[in-house]
């Protein structure tokens, strides 16, 4: 079964809109540039050695010599480029790190093959996760630190910063910072396993009051669900083995492998961008994880049809 991406947006390191990602721009198109320019200095050169081989007559006595000061000057060239071009990855690197005072700083722990978001708390607010969607203000200097679970996997958003590789053990960061208001598709960049093209991260960058909205829902328990269909779903939900793997704040679910789903109706994927968040997706997902993402750690749980039908009706409640 053929399953799309659903996970939309802006993907293209070469369409910034992002300090850190308008750095590395400039350095991709400096150095295709440089390299243009060496690819038509040597055609050129190598055009004009076929030209006067077939004229020549005769040995020139200075051809020694002047072969040795055209290997020499093309040693020196090649010597100044690679250090020029050191030096600016350099210096790209440097203006693309993480500044020491972040204004928001987001835990993201790589899996296989999702991604876990963690926004923590404070003495007035509590702290949230999330999964594969990550919400920050426009203009603001965001820290992510991330961490993996199992395997290396790398994280790039590529229109608002550079990748940076998770590496289980090890606590990496990166720098992510948005310019303009939009949705920006990010993707796991280091091959993890099977389901490794289908490991998609969403930015939704908005204005600080609606980023500031957001966060405050965030940090609420699930509601409780008015809908007949949706209230039978949470008892049959409380009642399979969803809850031992899920976490439904407000309610006894209190599972920790799998995403948090206190707001799953919220969000604009599910499966790490495989599926947009609808009832029907969901009900998919939920009776057959493994055909959809064949590996992925969620067993296929034995429901009746009105369970499915009812616990997808409480999966998009909960928003």
């Amino acid at each position: 079964m053929a399953v799309a991406s659903a996970c939309s947006g802006k993907q293209s390191a070469l369409d910034p809109h992002g300090g850190p990602a308008i750095h590395v721009e400039h350095l991709i198109i400096g150095i295709v540039a440089v390299c243009t320019v060496i690819w038509i200095v040597v055609i050129v050169v190598l055009g004009l050695a076929l030209l006067r081989s077939r004229r020549a007559g005769a040995e020139d006595a200075n051809s020694e010599g002047r072969l040795t000061t055209v290997v020499s000057a093309a040693v020196a060239a090649s010597v100044v480029i690679i250090a020029g071009l050191t030096i600016a990855s350099f210096y790209t690197t440097r203006n693309i790190g993480v500044p020491g005072s972040a204004a928001l700083t987001i835990t993201v722990r790589g899996q296989q093959w999702w991604w876990q978001v963690f926004y923590a708390g404070s003495d007035a607010s509590p702290g949230f996760q999330t999964a594969n969607e990550i919400h920050i203000p426009v203009g603001t200097d965001v820290q992510v630190r991330l961490e993996g679970a199992d395997v290396i996997h790398s994280f790039w958003v590529p229109s608002l910063a550079g990748k940076q590789d998770v590496v289980p053990g090890r606590s990496n960061s990166l720098l992510l910072r948005a310019e303009k208001p939009g949705a920006y598709r990010g993707q796991c960049a280091e091959f993890c396993g099977l389901q490794h093209s289908h490991m998609a991260v969403l930015v939704i960058a908005e204005a600080p009051a609606d980023f500031e909205r957001w966060a405050a829902s965030q940090r609420g328990d699930a509601l409780t669900p008015a809908d007949p269909d949706a209230a039978a779903g949470q008892v049959a939900f409380l009642a399979k083995p969803c809850s031992a793997c899920h976490t439904v704040r407000g309610t006894a679910a209190k599972g920790t492998t799998g995403p948090d789903l206190t707001h799953i109706g919220g969000r604009q994927t599910i499966a790490a961008g495989l599926l947009e968040t609808t009832r029907g997706s969901l009900a998919a997902w939920i009776a057959d994880p493994q055909t959809l993402k064949p590996g992925n750690n969620m067993p296929m749980v034995p429901l009746t049809s009105v369970e499915l039908q009812n616990i997808s009706a409480y999966m998009e409640s909960l928003k």
